[in-house]
């Protein structure tokens, strides 16, 4: 099994982190009071958010600097290794190259702890004492948990009902580094009690999650929510991955022609993708931008383009995005990261505007590359990150068939070790695909015109 590392050193971590709407053509639309249904006011999220970081999300920036507390922290796993995937190229038979960067090397195992530091660190410096948040299958649950413990700060962590029972010992993570943990729906909130109500089976969502945690922090003025995707300063911390891997490339001599992330909210896509979209949108260099979907809950490739909340219950914001409907309930998927109803809204534009392109992908042929990649390279990668593996594949297959030597580079965002019940199901062959009809996305999707007058 021969690979080629590309390793840099402390000293090439991103001293800033990169936002790209200062480069985007059309920016996005301006978020919505939920309430008035007017552009919110960054006082409208000051009970729900660190001051610091409502001032990140409403940044035109191109580069915010990175504290050094927090840069000091990314040190004790980062720059994180890019790989040449030569086992991989191999079994295909392909003419393209094929890189990934390994966030899985973190100390939670995915690439989650990009944010889940700074989001703890600038709660701290503003003296808040307790956070809450959403987790889906587990990985932003452990990022916060552990971000927390660094900073002594109290977590309660919303953790999506599938996943809770699925994936036991992410759960067991967050309580060792001291979280609360509940499966959601609960009935510690009203939002949660309302959904049992009329539900009691309910298999939780990540909205479902996010009501909950926000209700904890709206109503109370010592508690802050962060979220782990979806947002612009989310995604902004992220792009370390991205910058990182741009002197990476170069180190390999290359550029990719096409950048590949799974995609649930658009953290880890966002992430490896946004340093290199950038060439495009201020140089013109060519290159395909590709967000890898569950092909079970395809809000990019099939939802609207409307605002829509965050949330199931209508807690949040309204977001300009491609949604599935607040009320959406995606299949209980192994990927339980991707099992959210709304892209963010920075990718929402950039989709719209056909800058970024989309690939969903079956349940089973996600594990098929999970496997390959795992018996070629030695990883055994996420149920997330299988997706971005699939398209790797697709790609790779493609530049075969075309006999063109292609370039392709994507995000391996987190590893799978904890995530071994759902290979079983896929290896005794009970794994099924899930498929949506028209009509099943309409019933969630039409809705939404009339929640903006």
């Amino acid at each position: 099994m021969a690979t080629k590392k590309y390793l840099l050193s402390e000293n090439d971590i991103p001293t800033a982190w990169y936002n790209i709407v200062a480069d985007m053509v059309n920016k996005p639309l301006p978020p919505l009071h939920p309430g008035t249904k007017q552009p919110l006011n960054p006082s409208d999220l000051e009970p729900i958010f660190a001051t610091e970081l409502i001032k990140q999300e409403l940044s035109q920036e191109r580069w915010i600097e990175i504290p050094e507390e927090v840069r000091d922290l990314y040190k004790i796993w980062r720059p994180t290794p890019l790989v040449r995937a030569t086992g991989l190229e191999k079994a295909l038979d392909t003419p393209a190259h094929i890189y990934f960067k390994n966030e899985g090397i973190s100390p939670v195992g995915s690439h989650k702890l990009n944010s889940a530091l700074p989001q703890a660190y600038y709660n701290k410096k503003q003296g808040i004492k307790k956070l809450t948040t959403e987790t889906g299958a587990g990985q932003w649950g452990a990022a916060l948990a552990f971000a927390c413990s660094v900073f002594g700060l109290e977590l309660e962590v919303y953790m999506v009902k599938v996943s809770y029972n699925q994936k036991p010992y992410r759960r067991s993570m967050m309580q060792t580094w001291g979280a609360d943990v509940y499966a959601s729906p609960s009935d510690r909130t009203e939002s949660g009690r309302k959904i049992l109500a009329r539900d009691p089976d309910n298999s939780g969502s990540l909205g479902i999650a996010i009501s909950e945690a926000v209700e904890k922090s709206v109503f109370d003025p010592e508690i802050r929510y962060t979220l782990g995707s979806v947002l612009n300063h989310v995604i902004l911390h992220q792009t370390v991955i991205g910058l990182e891997a741009e002197k990476q490339m170069e180190m390999a001599g290359e550029f990719p022609d096409v950048v590949i992330g799974c995609f649930g909210g658009g953290s880890n896509f966002s992430g490896i993708s946004f340093p290199f979209l950038r060439h495009k949108l201020v140089a013109g260099k060519e290159i395909r931008i590709v967000a890898a979907e569950p092909a079970s809950c395809p809000k990019l490739s099939r939802g609207k383009f409307e605002y829509d909340f965050g949330d199931t219950v209508g807690l949040t914001p309204l977001l300009p995005m491609y949604t599935l409907g607040h009320d959406f309930q995606p299949a209980d998927i192994h990927a339980g990261g991707l099992r959210y109803h709304g892209a963010g809204t920075i990718v929402s534009q950039l989709h719209k505007d056909h800058f970024v392109d989309v690939e969903d992908i079956p349940q089973i042929e996600s594990f098929e590359a999970g496997q390959l990649f795992a018996k070629t390279e030695g990883t055994i990668p996420a149920p997330e990150s299988t997706h971005a593996i699939a398209s790797a594949i697709r790609a790779a297959k493609k530049a075969k068939e075309e006999g063109k030597q292609k370039t392709i580079l994507f995000n391996l965002s987190g590893h799978g070790l904890i995530d071994m019940s759902a290979y079983d199901q896929y290896l005794s062959g009970n794994m099924k695909n899930y498929q949506l009809s028209d009509e099943d996305i309409a019933k969630t999707v039409n809705v939404l015109e009339h929640l903006v007058p």
